[in-house]
């Protein structure tokens, strides 16, 4: 089935491919590609619209990524956001420049006109900013849609050539009716049809993993996580018996997990899954690692070395593998590495930075272009059950990027044990799956504390939750005061070796999720 297409351009906006994602999320398919693209190039995906993303550059800057003029010639949509109304201005002879007091964060929008982007919103709305220059001069022909208190051109357009810009962002959940505005441009302005969705997503991955694969062995790594999980059986359910799975125990696992994954498998997706104990291995190659990165690095290569070592020994039994599968998505790519645009570097993920160049294996990403929530989505139609699905998120390094400096074997035990204190009263409280993600952190720092009559000096354990549709941003949850209490209490008096909790409430932008 052929499906109308946006394509985003990307101009370096950490949230990019969380436009793309707001765009599917109005069941029209999106695709992203480079700033730099070509002409030829967008033209031959045959866009229906094209959005223009933000970005870290000053439009007038020497060496600033710009776009041909042309593109605004072909008679397609065109959406600039952020930096993608400035583009627009600049292409188009207006004029940008610094503004006199930049916007960092909520402002109200005062819509003037309520045609096409703007239908059936409010007359102010909170919309979220994020900008140091702004556009001071419209192009010919075009008109203020909207503006702030301190952006008076907070949106335009020129209606006879359906070009829009808009100097906010409303891909993110802090802009109230963001959603509806980016599907006010897909349907209203560039007339596409909602046909995307994940049984078309499903139907297209299994045929594009069973072209690639031919008649090629599968190597799926699972940690019992949505994202591995998912691709395991999807990539079953294309592959059958080509798909072999290993488990490996890193050594950064939470309590009782390898138990737990092991069980999962075997019992509820009825998976073989090859078991590797490797915390011995793992531990020794961290030794004396207390840089977020070189963690993340030296866990991704002692997988990889981990995985080969498993491969050899199923090898023996079932005969060559040449291919490995790993559960990527998203937001895993957006923030580690530009592969579409020049994203800045956040940091990077156990399934991207991590991989040595001399890996053994080509890679089967399936799930690469999705978001956690299409991936749990994907995951119901593939009949995976809910408790599997709605489990929180895990990174991939585990309790490395949880415990901050130095990992040793008694720092982990007590944050493993704390961890699941919190684990459990959140689940007490009927939160668990209402939450994004809920965890312990072991912080360096150590306090003075007195515990019946004599002084401790002991670590200091942070408590972390969090409300998030895709992991790409985040709010901190306003847990109940008397449930922070239960676990404040019961870490302090279960767990040897910490004598205060604290709670962190930062949200992503600007913090992230993970402390590392």
């Amino acid at each position: 089935m052929q499906h109308d297409t946006v394509i985003v351009l990307d101009f370096g906006a950490q949230y990019s491919q969380l436009i793309a994602r707001r765009v599917r999320e109005c069941k029209v398919y999106c695709e992203i590609l480079p700033f730099s693209a070509s002409v030829e190039k967008i033209l031959e995906k045959t866009p229906k619209g094209i959005i223009l993303s933000g970005g870290p550059s000053s439009v007038y800057a020497p060496g600033a990524p710009h776009v041909s003029p042309e593109l605004f010639e072909l008679g397609i949509p065109v959406l600039g956001i952020c930096y993608g109304i400035q583009m627009i201005s600049w292409a188009l002879k207006g004029k940008v420049q610094k503004a006199h007091k930049r916007e960092f964060g909520l402002a109200p929008l005062h819509i003037k006109d309520h045609h096409t982007l703007f239908a059936g919103l409010p007359s102010t709305l909170k919309a979220w900013m994020s900008h140091g220059d702004q556009v001071v001069k419209l192009p010919p022909g075009y008109k203020v849609l909207a503006s702030t208190d301190n952006c008076p051109l907070a949106a335009a357009a020129s209606k006879a050539k359906k070009i829009y810009g808009i100097q906010f962002h409303p891909e993110v959940v802090h802009t109230e009716k963001g959603t509806q505005i980016l599907e006010n441009f897909v349907r209203k302005v560039c007339g596409c049809k909602p046909t995307w969705s994940m049984e078309n997503y499903e139907r297209t991955a299994i045929r594009q993993i069973r072209e690639m694969a031919g008649k090629g062995r599968v190597l799926c790594g699972v940690s019992g996580g949505v994202d591995s999980t998912v691709a395991a059986a999807l990539i079953h359910r294309a592959v059958g018996k080509q798909l072999s799975c290993v488990f490996v125990n890193n050594g950064v696992l939470r309590m009782g997990e390898a138990e737990q994954v092991r069980a999962m498998f075997k019992k509820k997706l009825k998976i073989d899954v090859h078991y590797a104990d490797a915390g011995d291995e793992f531990l020794k190659a961290l030794e004396g690692i207390s840089d977020p990165e070189q963690k993340r690095k030296t866990i991704g290569r002692t997988f990889i070395r981990v995985f080969e070592k498993s491969a050899r020994e199923l090898m023996k039994k079932k005969g060559r593998f040449d291919f490995l599968a790993q559960g990527t998505l998203y937001p895993d790519v957006i923030e580690s590495v530009s592969v579409k645009g020049p994203s800045a570097t956040i940091k990077s993920h156990h399934n991207v930075g991590g991989l040595p160049e001399d890996m053994k294996f080509k890679l089967v990403e399936p799930l690469r272009e999705l978001f956690k929530d299409e991936v749990r989505a994907l995951g119901a139609k593939l009949g995976i059950p809910k408790d599997m699905l709605w489990r929180q998120p895990f990174p991939g390094p585990g309790l490395a990027v949880r415990l901050i400096g130095e990992i040793t074997r008694e720092k982990l035990e007590i944050l493993r044990k704390a961890d699941a204190i919190v684990i459990e009263e959140i689940q007490k409280a009927g939160l668990y799956y209402s939450i994004w993600q809920s965890f312990a952190v072991l912080t360096p720092l150590k306090t003075v504390g007195v515990m019946g009559d004599e002084r401790t000096y002991d670590h200091v354990c942070a408590v972390r939750a969090v409300h998030s549709a895709d992991g790409m941003t985040a709010d901190w949850v306003q847990l109940p005061h008397e449930l922070l209490g239960r676990i404040s209490n019961r870490i302090i008096n279960e767990v040897r070796g910490i004598n205060r909790v604290v709670y962190d409430i930062t949200s992503k932008p600007p913090g992230t999720i993970e402390w590392e």
